[in-house]
């Protein structure tokens, strides 16, 4: 195999990244710019991303607002389902205890993370089948495998104690699910779905906070956005491309 099938280029090839103005909407389409791919971001809110084409409105919880923007941008090469919705945690209140927390934000956590996923890859991975190409990169989360640990936050001056909400990790592990489940569907038709599951990502958390997490983490700290650019490219690229239906853990062995 030459070396060059080795390097992640995506030259020619258009990229869609859902959720393109959240925390780590930004890291992919850089990321996929860089490695020459075309990128469109789509977002609820209208604005400019550095190494975007475009930033396209669209609701990933709309089916038909979705199949307006394919006919817009036609069939995509790599679809990055990041669009998401989480709660940090923050000790300027916010926290319920289990007992409160309303049925209508786990819902909406759900409609987003996971209906979301299942829609747009509804959507643009059918297109992708159609053609016999294409890669799907779910993206999901270290609690899509383990449940968080209210010690992590126990230091927070809140009553009730913050609690990671329980609808995230839930809506997670339905992705890597997804991803599974149409990973085998359209494995026959060409389109490779995986998922990429960082862990803790380096933003504006509590010192506290830092402490305890790095470390339980092996590497004993938190990713940088540099240290998921290489993973994502990866699975996006041809240079996986006997990889299927796997989840990539970016954790610094945290789930180990």
């Amino acid at each position: 195999m030459s070396r060059a099938r080795l390097t992640p280029d995506l030259t020619g090839r258009l990229a869609l990244v859902t959720g393109a103005s959240g925390k780590l909407g930004p890291v992919w389409i850089g990321a996929l710019a860089e490695a020459g791919a075309r990128v469109v971001g789509v977002d609820v809110r209208p604005g400019e991303i550095e190494g975007a084409n475009s930033v396209e409105v669209a609701d990933v919880t709309n089916r038909d607002s979705l199949l307006a923007l394919r006919e817009r941008i036609g069939t995509p090469d790599v679809l990055i389902n990041n669009a998401g919705i989480d709660q940090p945690p923050s000790g300027d209140g916010g926290s319920a205890a289990i007992e409160d927390i309303p049925f209508d934000d786990f819902k909406r956590v759900l409609d987003v993370n996971l209906a979301g996923t299942f829609l747009a890859t509804q959507v643009f991975g059918s297109a992708m089948r159609d053609v016999g190409r294409g890669s799907v990169v779910n993206i999901g989360s270290l609690y899509a495998t383990i449940a968080p640990d209210p010690a992590m936050y126990d230091h927070l001056d809140l009553d009730p104690p913050f609690l990671k909400p329980p609808a995230y990790g839930a809506s997670k592990a339905g992705v890597v699910s997804l991803t599974r489940y149409f990973a085998r569907l359209w494995g026959p038709h060409g389109v490779r779905v995986n998922a990429l599951s960082p862990g803790g990502v380096l933003g504006e958390q509590d010192p506290e906070f830092l402490r305890k997490f790095t470390a339980r983490t092996p590497l004993r700290r938190l990713a940088e956005p540099d240290d998921l650019t290489g993973p994502l490219l990866f699975l996006a690229s041809d240079s996986s491309s006997y990889v299927t239906g796997h989840e990539l853990r970016v954790d610094g062995g945290f789930t180990a």
